[in-house]
């Protein structure tokens, strides 16, 4: 094994395929790759916090039985011996799932996420619950409740939320993907933030039976991980139809690996020419212009497109999710308000002033808008290229400010780009592509139609081969 060069390395480096072709290709038992990871969790868990639980024995007892079914001749699955951990909001059935609050620390749910049995079934690791904003809803890490997150590039600033811990968990390099989930871009941020992949599915496209919601009409389910393919290959199990999900859409799921290296010449992108780039910082828009230049230099067509609604948009998404957020924890925030961190109670009470009228008007309009964007922005392009943060990523004691008066402001400038395309309804990819003055990761989101997964892959897996990142690694134990 030690001679081989693409097994030199710790195998808590590798990534979900290049663990997987190794464990079937008999180079290395899952067990051996699982106890690599265990040791990595040690060593980096006090310096991020990225883990609520880790399931060591678990685990070890997964990677074995994988070993021995291999050993016996059974056909491996497409995750075989990749150990994974999720946002502790995926329940499985007789495992505590605290989903980051105090109101439920000791939760023990009696159904599996539909989504957990088909990752188990591929022959993935579930080696623990990670980190991440209470209850789901916060952009930044801050947790009164399990602790902070760190972003494993430096831990004094955020990792981008509500996917806390999955951002910082695979950035960091302690697992190798993760599922997170995003209802206002909390898969797109953290990944992006932490140098990662991750994927905002299109609405319905993924089953959400077994998740903890926020809000119905705007959760998703998401993988995050470190490269394309890996993103593409978690989607892949986990997305289709679920009978305990009438939620989850009735379409065929496509091979979101098949194009990754097809390239992208002749294929066209859309910019938006206002609003996701306004007050952009320099640094950030030299990035994405010199991403741009890439997917030029590789025979694609960069447009330039107007976009209608935008200025309604984020209002008509706060409406719709405030007032679901609300609707889900009414009985809590009545009943013990005072267990809600500040900026968590906060957030959630102001859906009680959305009246009914103003929210049923947002979701009339949803339809109506998503159609006017996507015929703007994607009528005569194949994909739309966003920024994911429009500066640098901020530090935890900047974006720590409570229920104070700069909450709203603070907190909608780090989600400025992400929000809106839940309200859309539409897929959007992040993809990591360069790093800022002060080392933190820099992103881009690629948005397409719906159900255009498999060319926002093709897209990501041209730019990856073409531009990569740096050769760095977390400076972390």
């Amino acid at each position: 094994m030690k001679d081989q060069a693409h097994l030199a390395s710790n195998p808590a480096d590798w990534s979900v395929v290049q663990t997987v072709d190794a464990v079937c290709a008999g180079d290395i038992s899952a067990v051996e790759v699982t106890e690599a990871v265990l040791e990595r969790i040690a060593l980096r868990q006090p310096v991020l916090n990225c883990f609520i639980r880790i399931d060591t024995e678990r685990a070890l007892e997964t990677a074995s039985a994988l070993d021995a079914a291999r050993a016996s001749g059974a056909k491996p699955g497409p995750l075989h011996g990749a150990v994974l951990a999720h946002k502790d909001m995926y329940y499985r059935a007789g495992l505590v799932s605290t989903c980051g609050s105090e109101i439920r620390r000791d939760f023990v749910p009696e159904t599996t996420a539909t989504v957990l049995k088909r990752l188990d079934t591929a022959g993935a690791v579930d080696v623990g619950t990670l980190n991440m904003s209470e209850f789901a809803s916060g952009p930044t890490g801050h947790n009164l409740h399990h602790g902070d997150c760190h972003n494993p590039w430096n831990p004094e600033h955020i990792t981008g939320g509500s996917s806390t811990g999955s951002g910082s968990a695979v950035g960091g390099r302690l697992v190798a993907g993760s599922l997170g989930s995003d209802t206002g871009g909390s898969v797109r941020l953290p990944a992006g933030i932490c140098g990662a992949y991750g994927i905002k599915p299109t609405q319905g496209r993924v089953s959400r039976h077994g998740v903890m919601g926020l809000s119905f009409s705007l959760d998703n389910v998401g993988p995050i991980a470190r490269s394309a393919r890996d993103c593409a290959r978690l989607l892949s199990v986990i997305s289709g139809p679920d009978p305990l999900d009438t939620t989850a859409l009735p379409v065929p799921v496509d091979d979101y690996e098949a194009d990754l290296d097809a390239g992208v010449a002749g294929l066209r992108i859309a910019v938006p020419n206002t609003y996701y780039f306004d007050d952009i910082a320099p640094e950030i828009s030299k990035a994405l212009e010199a991403a741009l230049d890439v997917y030029k230099s590789l025979g694609a067509k960069v447009v330039y497109v107007d976009l209608p609604h935008h200025d309604i948009i984020g209002a008509l998404g706060n409406a719709v999710g405030s007032s679901e957020q609300c609707t889900l924890h009414d009985f809590w925030q009545r009943s013990c308000p005072e267990k809600y961190a500040p900026l968590i109670r906060a957030r959630m009470q102001a859906g009680f002033g959305v009246s009914a009228v103003e929210y049923l008007s947002a979701l009339h309009l949803r339809g109506t808008i998503a159609r006017a964007v996507s015929d703007a922005a994607l009528g005569d392009a194949d994909v739309m290229f966003l920024p994911v943060l429009r500066f640098p990523v901020p530090t935890l004691a900047e974006t720590n400010v409570g229920d104070g008066a700069g909450l709203h402001e603070i907190l909608g400038s780090i989600n400025h780009c992400t929000r809106p395309i839940n309200y859309l309804g539409f897929p959007a990819l992040t993809v990591p592509c360069a790093f800022s003055a002060s080392g933190l990761p820099v992103a881009f989101q690629l948005a397409g139609p719906a159900f255009s997964e498999r060319v926002l892959f093709r897209f990501a897996g041209a730019f990856e081969a073409a531009n990569g990142l740096p050769d760095r690694t977390p400076d972390l134990p």
